[in-house]
């Protein structure tokens, strides 16, 4: 078990270092790793076809429970979390609709609109609305229409773009902590220790909600100066775009709206309905793919294939770390660090995960994290979903600390430089690293009142 045990700290050290790296697309790195896991781990060393089968985990796919249960939530499994992958595939495919018929274009358009173009307004709306619209919709995405519209916006009105860039990459990783399908870490979370919707929203959301008020104040001024617009010429009003040209197809727009609505619905309701996040994400991707009609070879085409494949890597690589109790160990650690104090493990859990997320992807270090809180709870005596709520938080929103803690933050700083404002580290962590302080500070001590 030794041998099995440091092959696969091996594998799993070297899969993060790749990533770090970041000269191999990462779908490759944790697709070769976790075929080292199965062949030299499993099969080779341990001989254990058992683990191999219970990593891979097809067979959790064809059981009801899998898309539906008479319980308050997901039942929880190891190995790859087929759930996660098919949920976020699901509505990979549905924001490739919405895109497509122009709703995101439209709604900032129309937010700008509302706000009669101002820089502060539309400084302060952009971030909420950044918060908002990242509750429902991968974070990637929300910054990827944001950033566009945001230096569209800035080359008519004049101001500089980049602190309202900075500010809605914030806003959008701290509106994804708030619920179960806003972040990636959160689905992980949610759909391995069975938490729903509403256990998010009610935990972590509350949190956000909280914490949203001290980073828009914190945002507003420290780049006050910056969103004045560099020339003293009136606005005018009547030469800006309308929401309705970003309209690309009225039928489209509204079928995707109402897809749109019927998610939220079914994710909010999922645990009083039974229906699994698996069965509403891939519900919610056929009906869009029918919509679509001819179109729907062309949506089938843009899903990111490649973040689906590093999701399977990357479950077999911490399934090694599982099989062989590696991730025992860890929480043995931590509980002897702790002493079963609940609240310098929710302390450790939270800042450790804050740090670990703003060096290297959230991503891999949640679905690490999640087999660790699971065991500690078990052998601590402590409520699980105490030590799930901070891991949430710290690698939701230490991912924010610098410009690769999360994929956001790479998508946000991309296509600001593309457009000729380059933000280097420098710049970004010096908004990013006090907020991000700031909120990780708050949410440790609101798990502390309400929890501890």
């Amino acid at each position: 078990m030794i041998i099995a045990q440091t092959l696969a700290v091996i594998i799993f050290i070297l899969m993060f270092l790749f990533i770090v790296m970041d000269k191999i697309e990462r779908h490759y790195v944790t697709l070769a790793c976790g075929v080292c896991t199965l062949v030299g781990v499993f099969g080779i060393v341990m001989r254990n076809v058992n683990a191999i089968i219970e990593t891979l985990n097809f067979k959790t796919i064809f059981t009801l429970n899998f898309w539906y249960t008479s319980g308050s939530a997901e039942e929880a499994t190891t190995g790859i979390n087929w759930a996660t992958i098919i949920f976020i595939a699901g509505m990979m495919v549905m924001v490739e609709g919405m895109a497509k018929a122009g709703f995101f274009r439209w709604l900032c358009m129309l937010l700008a609109k509302l706000v009669h173009y101002k820089p502060i307004p539309l400084f302060v709306s952009f971030m909420i609305m950044s918060f908002v619209l990242a509750m429902f919709i991968d974070s990637i995405t929300v910054i990827l229409f944001l950033a566009a519209v945001t230096i569209e916006l800035a080359k008519l009105l004049k101001f500089n773009p980049v602190p309202m860039i900075l500010s809605e990459i914030f806003c959008a990783n701290l509106g994804g902590s708030a619920t179960m399908c806003g972040d990636p870490p959160n689905i992980i979370v949610g759909t391995s220790l069975g938490y729903s919707f509403g256990d998010f929203i009610t935990n972590t959301g509350v949190m956000a909600f909280i914490c949203l008020i001290f980073v828009v104040v914190y945002f507003l001024l420290v780049f006050r100066k910056e969103l004045v617009t560099q020339d003293g010429e009136e606005l005018n009003i009547a030469a800006m775009p309308t929401p309705k040209e970003a309209i690309v197809n009225k039928r489209d727009f509204v079928i995707s709206s109402i897809i749109f609505a019927c998610a939220i619905g079914l994710l909010v309701s999922h645990a009083q309905t039974g229906l699994t996040v698996a069965f509403i994400g891939a519900v919610i991707a056929i009906i869009t793919l029918v919509a679509s009609g001819r179109y729907a070879l062309q949506l089938l085409k843009k899903v990111d294939y490649k973040t689906l494949l590093f999701f399977v890597g990357l479950f077999i690589v911490v399934g090694g770390l599982e099989q062989t109790g590696i991730l025992e160990v860890i929480a043995g650690f931590i509980g002897k660090i702790s002493q079963g104090n609940v609240r310098l493990m929710v302390g450790i859990i939270i800042w450790g995960s804050a740090v670990a997320s703003a060096l290297v992807d959230n991503i891999p270090f949640a679905a690490t994290m999640v087999p660790v809180v699971k065991s500690l709870a078990a052998t601590q005596g402590v409520d699980l979903s105490v030590l799930a709520w901070a891991l949430s938080m710290g690698t939701d929103i230490g991912g924010s600390a610098t410009p690769i803690g999360a994929s956001a933050n790479v998508v946000g700083t991309s296509v600001a430089a593309k457009n000729g404002h380059v933000i280097g580290w420098g710049k970004y962590c010096k908004s990013a690293i006090p907020a991000t302080f700031i909120v990780i500070m708050i949410s440790m001590l609101f798990i502390f009142m309400r929890y501890c």
